[in-house]
């Protein structure tokens, strides 16, 4: 067997409404097609693909401390997104990955989820990143 790329992430949520228009209006998904599950729920895709299955649950999920730390995407636009994020007021950290110069937007959902967006070195902007250990130079909002 080879495995291929990660094909999506399942979030529980009490919230499907708010967190459905927040990864449609922040990450620019799609709320697109999804079965006809009996609960709760949406599909958001990038492209033809619904990476962000968000399902709704009753309550706010009891695990307060999850194992899953974050997860990412790549992307490119890298000027338009921090633009986006800032006219929004959303609050993120920047940094390059050290050796790979890969840039880093951390951003968080409404439920608190750790998402990072990551650029490519040659992305225009991303020079202007700061370097991973400058703690004082990572924008925070």
């Amino acid at each position: 067997m080879q495995l291929g790329t990660l094909d999506h992430v399942n979030v529980r949520t009490a919230k499907v409404q708010v967190m459905r228009e927040w990864y449609v209006k922040v990450l620019g998904m799609v709320d697109g097609q999804r079965p006809p599950f009996p609960f709760p729920g949406a599909w958001l895709y990038t492209g033809p693909n619904p990476v962000v299955h968000l399902v709704g649950v009753k309550d706010e999920p009891a695990n307060t401390d999850p194992k899953l730390e974050h997860f990412a995407f790549s992307a490119t636009g890298l000027k338009g997104f921090r633009t986006k994020l800032e006219a929004l007021g959303e609050k993120y950290e920047v940094r390059v990955v050290p050796g790979l110069g890969i840039v880093q937007f951390n951003v968080w959902d409404p439920d608190g989820n750790h998402i990072h967006i990551d650029f490519l070195p040659t992305e225009p902007g991303a020079s202007e990143a700061p370097a991973w250990g400058n703690q004082d130079a990572m924008i925070k909002r």
